[in-house]
């Protein structure tokens, strides 16, 4: 198969899987989910490829990802649908340095709720400015800066919650 070339649609379209791919897990919290919604996002990108207008090509993807989340959710809260909660067959995922650590991280990023979590991984880990996220979620650049702030501040404070140790003191 012939890799398109980096000027063209396809060849914009993957070279933005990466980050898509990083921000699907961000919304989904799961690699498996997050992998499903990247490939319903780059089905449906494709498939509208023609609706594209020629601006901003990575704000128009993250705005179909955004909302495919979002009618996701909304159809798996009408369906009732139920996660699995073990599966004795799964691997373990690969050890990190240090995974208390993760887990930390983990916890502080999974306790913000969905709007908070978008803009924090939008702005600080894939790097787009406050008009490019603001574009994408469709909302006020003043509410992209709130929610930044907010969401660094919630996780700053959960992360130093979490790290207090409690000694006992030698008689």
């Amino acid at each position: 198969m012939k890799t398109p070339a980096p000027e063209s649609f396809e060849g914009q379209i993957l070279a933005l899987l990466p980050s898509l791919r990083r921000y699907s897990r961000s919304l989904t919290r799961s690699d498996a989910d997050g992998e499903d919604l990247l490939q319903d996002c780059v089905e449906k990108v494709l498939a509208r490829r023609g609706q594209w207008r020629g601006l901003n090509l990575r704000g128009w993807v993250l705005t179909i990802m955004t909302n495919l989340y979002r009618n996701g959710r909304r159809g798996k809260a009408r369906d009732g649908l139920v996660e699995l909660d073990a599966a004795g067959d799964m691997v373990a995922p690969e050890s990190l340095a240090d995974p208390l650590e993760r887990a930390r991280l983990d916890n502080a990023l999974n306790s913000l709720s969905e709007e908070h979590r978008a803009v924090l991984m939008l702005v600080v880990i894939e790097g787009y400015t406050y008009s490019e996220v603001a574009a994408s979620l469709d909302i006020p650049i003043g509410t992209v800066m709130s929610r930044l702030s907010r969401a660094r501040q919630r996780v700053a404070e959960r992360l130093k919650a979490d790290n207090v140790i409690t000694l006992r003191r030698p008689k």
